[in-house]
């Protein structure tokens, strides 16, 4: 069995601990570990073999950082050039499972779900093996706790194995069907998590929907690796159709079967469903961070920075990070996407990064800023290298505060301990390296007439950032 990860999303309804440059499944909400660790280090006790992950170019340091932490070998992470929708990537990861003539069971599996029973998991995993080596498609259906209308439902038809032929899918339904269909014990909630043959995915896609089968046919063949990853075309890509695999397949197929799923599942599509699945207080509350509440029952509080208190509310969402507090009633908190889509309007910074942004050589955080200047406390670590670059309109001081620099300055290399600061002029071809045992902590402090992101010209740089 190979796990296949979707490793994609932005989880916009999490805003705003959830952004684009870092969405909900590289986020520690449900435990200590981030929602990816928790989707690997679930599968331990099964027969699993090293996962492939699929995620987009932006995130592809994310996924190989979150993994090195936890010291999970991977099989291959897949970089999708554009997004297509969940039927080519699976398809990218049937084939590329195959390249050399092997032909696993695929077990695909969402980056951001939470499940809190592992061994029910196991089982139900256990019983779609054994439909999934007879040739069948199957997909998980969750046991129904309540008439939920944000979830597509699985009709349950007749018993093949341990598990159901699928009768039909069904689109979300209004509350009073919904009612009507978790009374009839017949329908479940569609999870979105899959196990077949690879190569049964691609005989039935072929069956299908042909025309995307052939790009991804023609994009794979051109799979070169870069450090940890796997590139495909993008101009062959891009022409891929964009299609789900329940529209693409599943819903067509008549080899799809369904194994009931009671383990505690929520897909944490948004802040009330967090709340629902928290440990709660005697008032109903679920509580993260430095935190105090008088008089308010049945509210999510989820503090970062600061001391948060709520006083006298009821059905509330409160969360607090570096740059931005959302207050939401619980009833509302979808409407948090029309927020996000604001923000993605005016093309403010908080749609996209945190105060904090992770970079492949450590992070930054931007701690102040004004008209003509921006500091920053930055992280490197040990053996890591920012790129060679140089800016047009900004020079930079570099005070160190721990550990040591090696700090190149056009053609001189110097070595720059605690304490100790340098300064970098406009259009200085500069470079940081940290060639210590620890991490390397510096405030860089920037003055100049702009300070965009976007005013970096890079010379050469480790992780393939220099623009071909």
């Amino acid at each position: 069995m190979k796990p296949v990860v979707l490793a994609g999303g932005s989880g916009s309804r999490l805003w705003p601990k959830s952004r684009a440059a870092l969405p909900k499944q590289f986020l520690s909400l449900t435990s200590d570990n981030t929602m990816l660790q928790d989707t690997i280090t679930r599968l331990k006790g099964t027969p699993a073999q090293n996962p492939i992950f699929i995620c987009n170019d932006a995130h592809r340091f994310l996924v190989a950082e979150q993994l090195r932490q936890k010291d999970i070998q991977h099989g291959g992470i897949l970089l999708e050039p554009v997004g297509r929708n969940t039927a080519p990537a699976i398809a990218l990861a049937a084939l590329h499972a195959t390249i050399n003539g092997e032909d696993p069971v695929l077990l695909v599996l969402a980056a951001d779900h939470l499940i809190k029973d592992n061994q029910a998991f196991h089982n139900a995993i256990a019983k779609a093996e054994k439909l999934a080596d007879q040739g069948k498609l199957v997909t998980f259906g969750i046991v129904p706790d309540q008439p939920h209308t944000g979830y597509g439902y699985i009709k349950a038809g007749e018993q093949t194995g341990e598990g159901f032929e699928v009768a039909e899918f069904v689109e979300k339904p209004a509350l009073e069907t919904a009612k009507e269909y978790v009374d009839s014990g017949s329908y479940y909630w569609n999870s979105g998590m899959f196990m077949f043959k690879a190569s049964r995915y691609l005989e039935e896609l072929e069956k299908y929907n042909p025309e995307m089968l052939e790009v991804c046919k023609r994009a794979i063949d051109t799979e070169t690796p870069d450090l940890d990853f796997i590139r495909v075309d993008h101009d062959i890509f891009a022409t891929c159709p964009d299609d789900s695999i329940d529209y693409a397949v599943m819903e067509k197929t008549d080899s799809a079967a369904m194994v009931p799923l009671d383990a505690g599942w929520s897909d944490v599509g948004s802040w009330s469903s967090l709340w629902e699945t928290a440990e709660k207080d005697e008032n109903g509350n679920a509580t993260v961070g430095d935190t105090i509440l008088e008089n308010t029952k049945n509210s999510y509080v989820n503090a970062e920075q600061r001391l948060v208190s709520v006083i006298g509310l009821e059905d509330v969402i409160v969360v607090e990070t570096k740059d931005a507090v959302m207050v939401a009633h619980k009833d509302d908190a979808q409407s948090i996407k029309a927020v996000v889509n604001k923000l993605k309007a005016e093309r403010r910074p908080e749609f996209e990064f945190h105060r904090e942004v992770f970079r492949p050589w450590g992070s930054y955080d931007s701690i102040d800023s004004g008209a003509r200047f921006q500091v920053k406390r930055i992280t490197v670590k040990p053996g890591e290298k920012l790129s060679v670059q140089m800016h047009h309109h900004r020079a930079e001081h570099w005070i160190v505060v721990s550990g040591s620099a090696n700090v190149t300055i056009n053609e001189e290399t110097q070595l720059v301990t605690e304490n100790e600061s340098v300064y970098i002029p406009i259009g200085a071809v500069h470079a940081l390296e940290n060639p210590g045992k620890i991490p390397l902590e510096l405030i860089e402090v920037q003055s100049g007439a702009y300070l965009g992101e976007d005013d970096i010209v890079r010379f050469s740089d480790r992780y393939g950032r220099v623009a071909k």
